[in-house]
């Protein structure tokens, strides 16, 4: 039931060889990483770094995915995950001086987004944490249990002892 749950409420979207490091890739989704979907596109369209372009597409095109093939809300999507890994190096050669030649090395990255519906999830969680609580005796026990707080500045407390 707990997988059935997780298929239901994740969508995600994959970028592959994206022209740039992965460093600077993972120094931008570091900061989006937990936060709400309309949040992360306003963060993203603020910051000054060339990597939020293509997160933003991606984000973008996550959501689209989730709206289009689950019938999700946006309203409720939070990334849950987001990666990035090294693609392929593209090597070049640049003439010098002389007949010689130097390598120039572009990198490129590969980035995932995983996006999370919480309305499902919070309705889930509720539902077993209340079987949960109904298993162990916390909720409808037959008798009643009281959990006093003993306020100790109103009820004399130490001091008073002599």
């Amino acid at each position: 039931m707990k997988e059935d749950i997780k298929l239901k409420t994740e969508v995600y979207a994959l970028s592959q060889s994206i022209s740039m490091s992965a460093h600077k890739a993972r120094r931008v989704l570091d900061q989006i990483l937990g936060r709400s979907y309309r949040e992360t596109l306003t963060i993203l369209e603020l910051m000054p770094y060339r990597a939020c372009y293509p997160i933003f597409k991606l984000i973008y095109s996550a959501a689209a995915n989730a709206k289009h093939n689950m019938g999700l809300n946006e309203e409720y999507l939070v990334i849950t995950k987001a990666t990035v890994n090294e693609g392929t190096t593209v090597k070049k050669l640049k003439p010098r001086a002389r007949g010689r030649s130097y390598a120039i090395k572009r990198p490129t990255c590969h980035i995932t987004i995983v996006l999370k519906d919480t309305a499902l999830y919070e309705k889930y969680v509720v539902e077993n944490s209340i079987r949960c609580l109904k298993k162990t005796g916390w909720i409808y026990k037959k008798k009643s249990t009281d959990i006093t707080c003993h306020n100790m500045y109103s009820s004399g407390g130490v001091w008073d002892k002599k």
